[in-house]
This record gives structure tokens, C-alpha cells and sequence, in this order.
């Protein structure tokens, strides 16, 4: 792949020599696994499972963990019109070749992304059809507790965590491999790994028909039902702090923290609510190591605590105050993405007031109180009101907020009840508010295997229209009141799959062949190819709809999540009679079998003394359960979402040197800061990086070099540095320079040797100089390129030469050049002030941008365009402020 570099879109994203990226000498490695995730680049790098994986793997030095992504459309075509095959991104090792693909899947709308990378990495779709000379095709995820759906496809699936199970699989593949064995021999071992899932050990029954409700019938007595592997201890785990640093921009782009896994909110309608107890948070100690080690190793501006609810982490207070103290000198924002309505103190809440009030999101999830108590939510009206009256007292004017339709029982009163809430809400603001905005954000529900609502019926594809134009009919009125909602048809085919059985394993493999992919992004989506897809395979989407008989199999059935069947039933139960169930963490054991029922808990209790029982900080930080422990009913669910999200901003730096350019930094700073002159080399890979991934690229390598830099001020806050003319993506330079200014004195040989290592490869730092506090780069008005001519064939290149003496021979070249106003006509010759040829293939061109600036690779493809980057080479030898 990394030969089509010069063809590919967002070309860095193929790199794979980013910050913290694992290399190893293939020669040196036992078992060699790809990590792929279904979907582009920028939202893969946001996927905190992945990076958690990665370091698991890589940590063992016999193993060695790479990463793949789907690839956009476009640069599939460039992949299948060269035959070239998919790979990883760190050896660029076609992915057909590895050990073991392991996908994860995070949702249901991914299924044809994973036929699409196996596609393009010319590798059969099932599993049937792969032999010895194929890799393992794995999967893990949220959706292996209801993966029958793509069971076809893959040989092997990992039900649960796992940092310890994805190590153990591997060395197990690293035996098989010694002794000869071939992968049936591995599927059977592999019966004996808690976690593991072998679809093909689990068979039809002979009443399996597509109108007839079935379990799968196991072929071994001893391997009947999978249990889920748990790990017990999040602190005796080791958590990423060298994260991959993606050198552009991706979806969640920051130093992410797993501060608790699992929740027992029991909210009825939450699957990941389910499969991911029991309640396990991390030790303050050990998160003061981590964010410690992390932010030095990244160079992140960002740092933000995840759970499924962080607001109820039992430590909160003492991590947040323990963590802004500390990324307060580093710069670094903190956020807290998932906050509970009651569950943060308002000593927490008085510190967030100096927080970017982009706006702020909590989940009540249903308009009406009743309904609320239906799904188990166990938040109250006044509580809700409560704590935005608190937010808006402290700033805030924009609050979204987080609704279901479709929710078992649900009336149009309900959906009533969500209007005059989110007008409650805005009320709590008060008169003096200005720009006020509450956001209704709607989803349609789903209901998940795993769940007590397992059982309900979905609404149609028409009935969710109708409430949704109903809904927007009552938010119409109201001028600060804005509903945003989620597409049906998503939602429609979610609901599909989430409860499909294996024939839908067809219809994902039609659905692919119509070109349905990307499925989650609005643009892409296509359902009238799934509707096809289901048609041609005889299966009515609307059946999956349907509610299920509790008495009646289903087609999860084999693989535990670790709670109770009796459990759900009681909770669906308690739920159509509209009762609430407390949370169990700190009270009385609810008996929904997680704790005390698995085989797991019994093996680790045998070998280890450890149990798997909530894990959490009281014992440390009793007073940390303040806010806890004084709402017990009032939980909240606050999600992250870009414009609505808890960001604190720490102190920057005095306030008569914030908020200016370097230009209009006063002279009496210097006493407290200096402004340095960055000279640097730019080839190889980094003429791959564009200016805003170069900017943002340095930007990190000055963190983790421990460089304080100066920062402006303002809404977002940016490093003063000031860079050259932008260089287009593809082109390199033997000299390049960039200027900053810090806050802290720093000499010009201590810059160079703490940042020099820090550049990924492709730069090189070739000196720092002081500069005037009031400097910045330079924007000389002349440069100088080399352009090489790589044209194997004589005859092109004589045709390109000839094209370059006739235009050096002309005194005007008519050129429309693009402007923000749109496009006015240059003479294109005058730009070039010199032409010299070198050779039959080489051209030495000087620029001159006195009086006007083009692009320079647009300049020169203007006068031959047939040249590209396959095709010519160009690079930047100087730039000169008067003419040479």
C-alpha cells in the first residue's frame, strides 16, 4: 500500500510510523495478529478497546499486535485497480498473510465492513471456505452476546474482556503452530479459554426454519454454554500510557483514561449496562500513575475519564482535583464526559465553572416520570431541575438532553411529557439568560439481547416516523427548544440485527455485494439495499421486529453474559408494573448472578483468592462518596458528544501575556520567556503531512519533549507558533522553519536536544537559534524546488522536457486561480523566475511571490498535468528573501 501513498486520500493515515506505533522484527515474532476495526481511520484511533488491545498484545515480546482499518471508497478503488491487497499499517504485511485478523465489533451496522476488508484483503468471507493457509478470522466486542448474525464468517469469537484472553488466544495459536496442528485441533483447545465462542460448535436444531423461533444445538455436552471472560482487577491490569498518537485529526482526539468498567445503574433498556458488570474502578494510585506516564508520552492537550458513568466513580472528586492540579502547568484540558445528574459535588461543579460552557448533556432518557421508572432510570423531575438550575447559575446557556421513543409502554402523552421537560429545563435558567438552547436529542429504542427488555417488540419503520413528526409538530412552537434526532433507518436495521439469527448472514452478504457499507454514516447508508438483500433471501425485517415469547429460545441463549434469565424476567416484570430497582453497589445483592453464579467467579476465587464482586475505592477515599452516597436515587446519565461535553480548562499563564500574537508580546516579557527559531528537514514519509497535521504533530512533540510553551487566550486556546508558506501534502523540503514562543526560558541547544527524538520519522531538526520575541518564520519571497522527473519510460520525459522549454520560452501563461472570492486570471510564466534544466529528467525552478503565491505543485501540474506523484518528485531547496 505505502507505494500508492501518493494516490491515497489523507495519506498519513497509511503511514503507520505514528507516535508510539509498535515495530518489531517480524524474524523475532511467534504470532503475528492484525488488530482491524470496520470502519475509517479517525473513528478506529478513537476506540479506546482498541488501544487497550494493542498494548496487551504488544507487551508480549513473542507477539506482535498491528493495526488495519476500513478503508474510504475511494481509496479501495486505488487498492483494487492496482491489485493491491490490504494491509496493516506498521509493516504494510497484506493482511491475508498475518496470523490471526481480530475485528472488533463495537455495533451491528459494521457487518458489511468486515466482508469489505476481507475483500480487499482477497481472503474468503466464510469460514467454511478458509483453509490452513488463511488467518484466524476472530471477533470481539459488545455484539458477540448476540453474534449470530455474521457466526458464518468468523472461526472464532471472545466474549468479554480482553487484555488477558486476546494473549492467551495467541499463545495458544503459538502451540498449535509448534506441534503441527492444524485449526480444527486449535477451535477444539480453544473450547477450554474462558471467553471463547466457536460458532461452528453450535449448530441449527431440526425445527430451525425462518418462521419458527430456535436455540442453536450444541455438538459437545461439555461445551453447551460460553461464559464470558471477566477481569477482576482493573488495577492489576496494565493500561496503555504510550497510546498511539494518529498524526491527523480523529474523531475523539485525546488521552482517554478507563477510570471503572461496568455499571449497576440496571437501567433496563442498557445492554452494555448488562454485559459489562460488575462494577470495577481503578485505584487512585494507579490512575495517578497512568495520567502521569500517559500525558509525557503522548503529548495530548486532552485528558478525559470514561466509564459508563463516570459520575459515579467513587473517587471523583479526589481524581479531578488531583489531575487538573496536574495538567494545569502541562496546558491540558480535563473533561468528564459522562456526568450523573446528582452524583457530582458542587465543589467539582465550582471548579468546572471555569470550564469552555460548550454546552453540557444528560440523558433522563424519558419525558415523563412513569416512564422513567419503566426503564429503571431512577432519576426524578426535581433532580433533573436541580442540577441544571446549578449549571446555568454557573454560566452554562446550552444543555442537551438525551431521549428514547419507542420505549416499552410509552403513550404520545410520553411523548408530550418530553417537550414540557425540556421546557422545565430552560426555565431553571431564569430571566437573565442570554442564547439560551436546550437540545432534545431523540433515538429510537432498540431492544438488546442480554437485557430485561430482550422480549419487546420494536416499533415499525412507519410508527417511529410518526412519533418523530409528532415530536417535531410540539418542539415547532418553542423558539429556545431545538430536536435532533437519530435516523429510523438506522435504527430500523439495528433492531434487525441485534436479535437476528444466522440466516441473516445471507443478507449481510447480499447487502455487501449491492455496495451497503459504511451503514452508520448518514451519507452512506443505503436501506433500500438491505430491504433488497432481505427480500432475495425470503426473510421479512419487520419478524426480527417482533416481540418474543419469554417461554420460547432465543438465538443468544448459549452464550452468558453472566446475568440470570430470572433476573431479567423479574426486572421486565418490575418494569410493566412500573417499579424502580435500587442500585446494588453499595446496598443489598440483587441476585442477578454476575457475582455469584459464574464458573468464573469460582475458578478465579480457586487460583487467585479473588473475587468478582464490585471493586471500588471506598475503603480509600471514604470521603469521596459524598455525592454518592447523598443521592442514591438521583443518577443521571450525561454522554459525550462534541458539542456537548464538560470541559475544564486549566489556568494558562499570567494574564498580560495571554491573548497576543508574538508579534504584540510587550518587550518586558523577556524576563519571563523567549521566542526560539526551529529549522528542520522534511522527507521520506512527513511529505505526507499536511500543515494542520504538522502543526498539530509539533504541537505534541513539544509536550512530550516538556517544552512550556506560551499559549493565547480565548475560547481555545492555541500554542504560539508561527510556520512558513504551507507546503502541499506530497511535497518534501531540505529546510523548513517554524518559531516558538515559551513561557519558560529554555536555551536554544536544550530545545534541539529534548526535541529532536520526539519528531517521527521523516523529520529531522537541523538547528534552533533565538529569535525576536516578536518574530515569527519567515514567508520568503523567493523559492527554490527541485523537480525530478521519475518517468521510466525516455519518451515521456522527452515529452515533459519539451513541454517545459516551450512554457520557459513564452512571456504569458494564462491561468485561473482559485481565491476565496473565487477565481481570477494570473499570468502563470511570471511566477517562474528561473528555469534550469538539469539532465533529461531534472528541473531546477525558482518561484518568485513578491507580487502574487500559487501553490507550487499546482503551478507545475498547470503546465504539464500529466505529472503526478507517481510520476515526479519535488522538493523545496530554499527559500530567499531577495533574489539570488
Amino acid at each position: 500500500m505505502r507505494d500508492l501513498l501518493p494516490l491515497l486520500p489523507r495519506p498519513s493515515q497509511y503511514l503507520g510510523t505514528e507516535p508510539n506505533a509498535v515495530h518489531k522484527d517480524p524474524s523475532r515474532v511467534r504470532v503475528r495478529a492484525a488488530l482491524a476495526f470496520p470502519d475509517l481511520y479517525e473513528v478506529g484511533m478513537s476506540y479506546l478497546g482498541g488501544r487497550i488491545l494493542y498494548h496487551a498484545v504488544n507487551a508480549h515480546p513473542e507477539f506482535w499486535a498491528e493495526r488495519a482499518f476500513a478503508p474510504p471508497l475511494e481509496a479501495a478503488h486505488i487498492l483494487r485497480d492496482s491489485g493491491t491487497p490490504l494491509s496493516t499499517l506498521e509493516s504494510g504485511t497484506p493482511l491475508r498473510d498475518m496470523d490471526v485478523l481480530a475485528f472488533s465489533l463495537t455495533h451491528e451496522l459494521c457487518y458489511t465492513n468486515v466482508l469489505y476488508m476481507l475483500d480487499l484483503a482477497g481472503i474468503p468471507f466464510r469460514s467454511q471456505d478458509r483453509d490452513e493457509s488463511h488467518p484466524l478470522i476472530l471477533g470481539g466486542g459488545g455484539v458477540v452476546f448476540n453474534a449470530e448474525p455474521m457466526a458464518p464468517f468468523f472461526d472464532l469469537f471472545l466474549a468479554g474482556d480482553g487484555e488477558e484472553a486476546l494473549p492467551e488466544i495467541l499463545a495458544l495459536i503459538d502451540r498449535c503452530k509448534t506441534q503441527g496442528l492444524s485449526k480444527a485441533e486449535f477451535l477444539q483447545a480453544a473450547r477450554d479459554v474462558t471467553g471463547c465462542y466457536v460458532p461452528s460448535f453450535f449448530a441449527p436444531g431440526p425445527e430451525d426454519v425462518a418462521s419458527t423461533p430456535a436455540a442453536l444445538r450444541p455438538l459437545y455436552a461439555d461445551y453447551a454454554q460460553v461464559e464470558k471472560r471477566i477481569l477482576p482487577d482493573l488495577s492489576a491490569a496494565d493500561f496503555p500510557t504510550n497510546q498511539v498518537v494518529p498524526f491527523g485529526p480523529v474523531v475523539h482526539d485525546r488521552l482517554s483514561i478507563e477510570i471503572a468498567r461496568g455499571c449497576t445503574r440496571g437501567c433496563r433498556f442498557c445492554q452494555a449496562g448488562m454485559i459489562y458488570r460488575p462494577v470495577r474502578e481503578r485505584r487512585l494510585d494507579e490512575l495517578d500513575r497512568i495520567i502521569q506516564q500517559a500525558l509525557g508520552r503522548t503529548g495530548f492537550d486532552e485528558l478525559s475519564f470514561l466509564s459508563l458513568s463516570t459520575g459515579d466513580f467513587s473517587c471523583l472528586d479526589a481524581l479531578f482535583q488531583r489531575s487538573h492540579a496536574r495538567c494545569r502547568d502541562r496546558q491540558v484540558s480535563v473533561s468528564l464526559p459522562s456526568l450523573r445528574v446528582g452524583s457530582v459535588s458542587g465543589q467539582v461543579m465550582d471548579m468546572i465553572a471555569g470550564i469552555r460552557r460548550t454546552g453540557i448533556t444528560l440523558a433522563p432518557e424519558a419525558g415523563s416520570q412513569r416512564l422513567r421508572d419503566v426503564i429503571n432510570k431512577n432519576i426524578t423531575e426535581q433532580a433533573l431541575l436541580d442540577h441544571t438550575r446549578e449549571l446555568f447559575a454557573r454560566g452554562w446557556s446550552a444543555v442537551k438532553l438525551y431521549f428514547m421513543i419507542g420505549l416499552p409502554t410509552e403513550t404520545d402523552e410520553d411523548l408530550q411529557a418530553i417537550v414540557n421537560l425540556c421546557l422545565k429545563v430552560a426555565a431553571t435558567a431564569g430571566e437573565r439568560a442570554k442564547r439560551l438552547q436546550i437540545t432534545a436529542s431523540i433515538s429510537p429504542f432498540v431492544p438488546k439481547p442480554q437485557t430485561p427488555f430482550q422480549w419487546e417488540e420494536q416499533l415499525s419503520f412507519e410508527e417511529t416516523r410518526r412519533r418523530l413528526n409528532r415530536l417535531r409538530d410540539l418542539f415547532r412552537p418553542h423558539k429556545r427548544l431545538v430536536m435532533r434526532w437519530h435516523m429510523p433507518e438506522m435504527s430500523y436495521l439495528e433492531g434487525v440485527f441485534s436479535r437476528g439469527d444466522r440466516a441473516l448472514a445471507n443478507v449481510v452478504e447480499r447487502a455487501f455485494a449491492k455496495g451497503a457499507l459504511f451503514s452508520s454514516w448518514a451519507d452512506s447508508l443505503s436501506l433500500e439495499s438491505w430491504l433488497e438483500a432481505m427480500r432475495e433471501c425470503g426473510l421479512d425485517p419487520d419478524w426480527y421486529l417482533r416481540a418474543r415469547d419469554p417461554e420460547q429460545p432465543l438465538p443468544w441463549d448459549h452464550v452468558s453474559s453472566g446475568i440470570r434469565r430470572s433476573f431479567l424476567l423479574r426486572e421486565r416484570r418490575l418494569a410493566l408494573e412500573g417499579r424502580t430497582t435500587p442500585d446494588c453497589r453499595n446496598g443489598k445483592c440483587l441476585g442477578c448472578g454476575v457475582c455469584t453464579t459464574t464458573k468464573v467467579k469460582t475458578a478465579l476465587r480457586r487460583q487467585t483468592g479473588l473475587d468478582i464482586r464490585p471493586r471500588v475505592n471506598q475503603d480509600e477515599h471514604a470521603e469521596s462518596l459524598a455525592p454518592w452516597l447523598g443521592n442514591g436515587k438521583d443518577g443521571g446519565d450525561g454522554t459525550d458528544a462534541e458539542d456537548g461535553r464538560s470541559r475544564l480548562v486549566p489556568a494558562r499563564q499570567p494574564e498580560e501575556d495571554v491573548g497576543r500574537t508574538p508579534e504584540q508580546v510587550p518587550e518586558d516579557l523577556g524576563a519571563k520567556a523567549n521566542a526560539l527559531r526551529i529549522a528542520y528537514r522534511k522527507l521520506g514519509p512527513a511529505v505526507y503531512f499536511s500543515q494542520l497535521e504538522l502543526t498539530r504533530l509539533f504541537e505534541r512533540c513539544m509536550r512530550r519533549a516538556g517544552v512550556a510553551m506560551s499559549f493565547s487566550q480565548g475560547f481555545h486556546p492555541m500554542p504560539r507558533m508561527s510556520f512558513g508558506r504551507a507546503l502541499p501534502v506530497g511535497v518534501g523540503s531540505v529546510r523548513e522553519e517554524m518559531v516558538v514562543v515559551l513561557r519558560a526560558p529554555m536555551t536554544a541547544a536544550e530545545l534541539c536536544a529534548r526535541l529532536a527524538p520526539e519528531v517521527p520519522k521523516g523529520l529531522e531538526i537541523r538547528g534552533v537559534e533565538d529569535a525576536p520575541l516578536k518574530g515569527r518564520a519567515d514567508q520568503p519571497a523567493f523559492e527554490e524546488y527541485l523537480l525530478h522527473l521519475l518517468d521510466r519510460e525516455s519518451s515521456s520525459r522527452a515529452e515533459a522536457t519539451a513541454i517545459w522549454r516551450s512554457f520557459l520560452s513564452a512571456d504569458q501563461f494564462p491561468f485561473a486561480k482559485k481565491t476565496k472570492r473565487g477565481s481570477r486570471e494570473i499570468n502563470l510564466r511570471a511566477l517562474f523566475r528561473s528555469i534550469r534544466f538539469l539532465g533529461e529528467n531534472r528541473l531546477r525552478l525558482l518561484f518568485d511571490f513578491r507580487e502574487d503565491y500559487l501553490n507550487p505543485w499546482a503551478a507545475i501540474t498547470a503546465v504539464t498535468p500529466e505529472l503526478s506523484f507517481q510520476t515526479a518528485r519535488l522538493t523545496k531547496i530554499q527559500g530567499l528573501t531577495v533574489e539570488p
